[in-house]
């Protein structure tokens, strides 16, 4: 008899967590990512604020500072006050058992801040204000640049860190020298309006013309089909109307002609029969009474017969008492 025991195949905490990508297709995700940010109705959809931002991408040269509060004077200045608000109210308790495991709150994520790997100062100045990340530009995360798998984060740029992404990442025509000579993917358009090119001269004249279906109509049964049957006989419709006609007609007339032929005996049965009815029911109350009355007079008879046989006896006994 087994006891206690142990799980059958049980999970370890060294498993595999996470699933290996390409190094060219992560390099070519972190691209695309920055590339999204500098989209303004992406940036927007994001939720983020930043009707009052300058321009996007927004890029800064006076966040040098390890003090919180100039680093927030500096984001107000540039219009992200409505941007660091949405964040602070934002912040909710989470949902579920997560509250209860040291993540009891949640919060939007707001702006990132890019820095140079020199730029130190920033990083320290920014790092107690909610919502607000700071990455290297040396070291961008794909987790940072588009958390959720969302793209178009609101990103802050320092002006040596927006300066050194062609150093990185290079150009469309010299390779990066911190990405082992990493190039950046060409666009395949030149223009992203489909509609526009396709509905463009030079592409409608050379395209063939659209194929045009021929419907074939299905062959329908006229006796079954009221539509088919009226397509091909246009009068079948008033000879339904005539023939529902004609049998009202007739099934009036033939009631008329039962009732005519049915009245006068079935007032006289009806007659003959209240009559008998009538006869019976004062026949049945005769009998009863009658009976009724022989019944009252036979106890009569019978109390009389006990009085006299009562006296009788009364007599006797006197007679025998002198």
């Amino acid at each position: 008899m087994c006891r206690k025991g142990h799980m059958f195949a049980p999970l370890k905490v060294y498993r595999k967590w996470h699933q290996k990508t390409n190094l060219n297709e992560r390099r070519h995700a972190v691209a695309s990512a920055l590339a999204a940010s500098a989209v303004t109705p992406l940036v927007m959809a994001r939720g983020h604020k930043i009707e009052k931002i300058p321009e996007i991408p927004l890029v800064v040269d006076a966040l040098d500072s390890t003090k919180a509060k100039d680093i927030l004077k500096a984001l107000l200045n540039v219009g992200l006050g409505d941007e660091l608000r949405r964040v602070a109210l934002s912040k909710k308790i989470r949902a579920g058992k997560g509250k209860m495991r040291n993540r009891r709150y949640v919060k939007k994520r707001g702006p990132l801040i890019v820095h140079d790997i020199t730029e130190k100062s920033v990083r320290l100045g920014a790092r107690n204000l909610m919502g607000v990340d700071t990455c290297r530009v040396q070291k961008l995360n794909i987790l940072q640049l588009a958390p959720g798998g969302h793209v178009g984060r609101l990103i802050i740029w320092t002006k040596k860190a927006f300066q050194n992404l062609n150093t990185i990442f290079g150009t469309y025509k010299t390779a990066g020298t911190e990405k082992g000579g990493y190039r950046l993917q060409r666009h395949l358009l030149g223009s992203a309006d489909l509609s526009r090119l396709i509905n463009s001269d030079q592409i409608q004249s050379v395209i063939r013309a659209p194929k045009t279906n021929e419907v074939h109509n299905r062959k329908k049964n006229p006796l079954r089909n009221t539509q088919e049957m009226r397509r091909l006989n246009p009068f079948e419709a008033q000879r339904k109307k005539l023939d529902q006609q004609l049998q009202e007609k007739r099934s009036e007339a033939r009631k008329a002609k039962i009732n005519k032929k049915r009245g006068k005996l079935g007032q006289d049965f009806i007659k003959d029969f209240h009559k008998n009815v009538q006869e019976s029911q004062k026949r049945d109350e005769d009998i009863w009474y009658a009976k009724d009355s022989a019944e009252e007079e036979e106890e009569n008879g019978e109390e009389d017969d006990d009085n006299n046989n009562a006296g009788g006896d009364d007599d006797d006994n006197e007679e025998d008492a002198e």
